[in-house]
């Protein structure tokens, strides 16, 4: 099967999900499903409190789909857009903190503020599935990321069952200008009970 390439389609503000039906459609119409496999729209939501906007990234999931350049092309169309610059803040969750610490060192983007939450690099042990998923987006450079960065917030916790705390501790310590661990946060995502978490949105 041939390489999949990445497109962006500048559209009127508004009418972004009817281009996207229009285009699924089309595809479906012409039989061409098997080429245009997927349409994605960078989501965003307003923030009344901040007066700001925060956008949700689609990044594509799954073995074969979830790779650094398959993530690196999503974020690339937000940057031919305008919406990562020095005043932007990056909250990144488990893989996207070096994702995002890789992308940023590797295409010298420099933002305002990066608020990751149990970030890690070069840990492998999870389970194979993961390993291979997440040995695409480490990269040995960590350190360069406090140069694209303002303030690198860290939250994390001492009993993360997917990634050791020690291997967490030692990626906040490498980048960090504030850490804040959780005694027992867990992944510090739903499944350990964050379904909110307000402690976040002091760092917008």
């Amino acid at each position: 099967m041939d390489e999949k390439k990445w497109y962006v389609v500048n559209t009127y503000s508004g009418h972004e999900s009817k281009v996207k039906e229009k285009l699924e459609m089309r595809a479906q119409s012409m039989n061409m499903e098997d080429k245009i496999c997927r349409v994605i729209i960078p989501e965003q939501k307003v923030i009344e409190e901040k007066d700001g906007v925060v956008y949700t990234p689609d990044f594509p999931t799954g073995v074969g789909y979830q790779n650094y350049e398959n993530w690196a092309k999503v974020l690339e169309s937000y940057v031919s857009a305008g919406l990562v610059n020095e005043d932007t803040v990056i909250y990144a969750h488990s893989i996207a903190p070096i994702f995002i610490c890789h992308f940023l060192v590797s295409h010298n983007i420099k933002v305002k503020r990066l608020v990751f939450v149990c970030g890690f690099n070069h840990y492998l042990g999870i389970n194979e599935e993961y390993d291979n998923v997440n040995r695409t987006m480490y990269f040995d450079n960590l350190e360069e990321t406090k140069n694209y960065a303002e303030e690198i917030i860290c939250f994390y916790s001492k009993n993360d069952p997917y990634v050791k705390y020690e291997v967490e501790k030692d990626f906040a310590d490498t980048i960090a200008t504030k850490q804040i661990v959780i005694d027992d946060g867990g992944h510090l995502n739903s499944e350990s009970g964050y379904t909110e978490f307000p402690e976040l949105l002091e760092y917008l």
